[in-house]
C-alpha cells in the first residue's frame, strides 16, 4: 500500500518547516519506505503500520499547535510491492526518458 499524507499545521506563522522537521524525523525513525516531495510525503507499507505512522505524525503537530490540517490519499494494490519505485520507473519506461525527481 501506498499513503500520501500531507500535514498542514494552522496558526503558527507563515513558516511551518519546524513542525515538519519534526514530523519527517518520525517518518525516517519509522523504517518504513518513503519519499518527501514539496507537497507530501509518500510511505508504503501495510494498512495499520502506515495509520499509525500517520497518527503519532498528526499528534506531534498538535502538540505545537491549536489546529493542524492531515491529508491522506491511499493506494492499495495486491500483489506489487516496492511501488514506492516501481511506479516511477514504468511512466519513465512508458515515456522513454528519466522524469525530474
Amino acid at each position: 500500500m501506498l499513503a500520501e499524507f500531507s500535514i498542514v499545521p494552522i496558526g503558527v506563522g507563515s513558516s511551518i518547516g519546524d513542525q515538519l522537521a519534526e514530523v519527517l524525523k518520525i517518518v525516517d525513525a519509522s523504517g518504513l519506505p518513503y519519499k518527501v516531495n514539496p507537497m507530501g510525503t509518500v510511505v508504503e507499507g501495510e494498512w495499520d503500520e502506515i495509520i499509525k505512522l500517520i497518527k503519532r505524525c498528526h499528534k506531534t503537530v498538535m502538540k505545537s499547535g491549536e489546529r493542524a490540517l492531515t491529508s491522506i490519499s491511499i493506494d492499495d494494490r495486491k500483489g506489487k510491492p516496492n511501488r514506492i519505485e516501481e511506479k516511477v520507473k514504468s511512466i519513465e519506461k512508458r515515456i522513454g526518458k528519466s522524469l525530474k525527481k
